[in-house]
């Protein structure tokens, strides 16, 4: 996998390991047993927002190195009402004369059934450019993503990629795992999941490794569930390796920290502010 936006990639395959670890155990209408996908009864409302903080150690180099926000509202989309999610990254200022990163996803999905229904993606990583733009085909009579795409290695194509109801756009796939009912989870077995970014459609596996207590620096204390995943080989991740997210052990279901080992070093990232959360945050036990 090439330059898929590495940042906001992390953060959202974060946001989506506890969707994917029911993922054998499917249903007629989900890919995954969940609670329920009626906006009143939701994991998350309109108005929430989270703030995350990126981390590399390779060496010497042992620094915060950028910044992830995830932003969720409602807007109209053809007449309808559904929820907007925008989630942007970048890298500080002083890294910037190394490696400049300007990250920003955005998907359109259903208030109720978190149905993805368009998704864009423009992603500037050093002397890189990709973007993306997704509208879901769900009444054709093959249903299908029609996607235009960008990219400084391959210019400007336009492809049709396969649609089903286990299909997800990075964004709108971190806000429909959180609503997945954990106590079908079986732990230490692992489970697909697909998902679409530039022209194609990608498999990962997660696994559940249980409950832990985690310090998470600028945060505090948080009880949360292990999970890892199986990442996919490219430019930025090795493949050979698994990473690991902790998410809040409660109603909100929110990644507090992410571990990710890439090609060269070690990529973390961090809850470290956070508003407009539907349920209390009973996972944080102490500031």
């Amino acid at each position: 996998m090439k330059n898929r936006g590495f940042i906001i990639h992390l953060l959202c395959l974060a946001g989506f390991l506890s969707c994917i670890c029911a993922g054998a155990q499917q249903t007629e209408s989900y890919c995954v047993p969940v609670k329920t996908l009626k906006e009143s009864e939701l994991a998350f409302q309109a108005g929430e927002k989270m703030t995350f903080t990126m981390h590399y150690e390779f060496g010497a180099i042992d620094s915060d190195v950028g910044s992830a926000q995830v932003e969720l509202d409602t807007v109209r989309f053809n007449g309808k009402k559904v929820f907007r999610c925008v989630a942007t990254g970048k890298t500080t200022r002083f890294f910037d004369f190394f490696f400049k990163v300007r990250e920003d996803f955005r998907s359109w999905f259903t208030v109720d059934g978190l149905r993805p229904m368009k998704f864009s993606r423009n992603t500037h990583e050093g002397k890189y450019h990709a973007t993306n733009l997704y509208l879901y085909d769900w009444n054709a009579d093959e249903p299908h993503i029609a996607a235009d795409l960008y990219s400084t290695k391959n210019g400007q194509r336009s492809e049709c990629l396969p649609l089903t109801k286990c299909t997800f756009d990075l964004p709108a796939l971190f806000y429909f795992a959180r609503n997945i009912d954990w106590d079908n989870i079986e732990p230490g077995v692992k489970y697909p999941m697909t998902f679409a970014i530039d022209d194609d459609v990608y498999n990962v596996y997660f696994i559940m490794y249980g409950r832990e207590t985690l310090k998470v620096k600028g945060l505090g204390t948080v009880n949360t569930v292990r999970f890892a995943a199986k990442l996919l080989e490219g430019e930025v991740f090795k493949g050979d390796d698994d990473m690991r997210i902790w998410i809040s052990d409660d109603d909100n279901r929110i990644p507090v920290y992410v571990e990710a080992p890439i090609l060269v070093g070690l990529a973390t990232g961090r809850l470290v502010g956070y508003e407009g959360l539907k349920h209390p945050f009973t996972a944080l036990i102490k500031k």
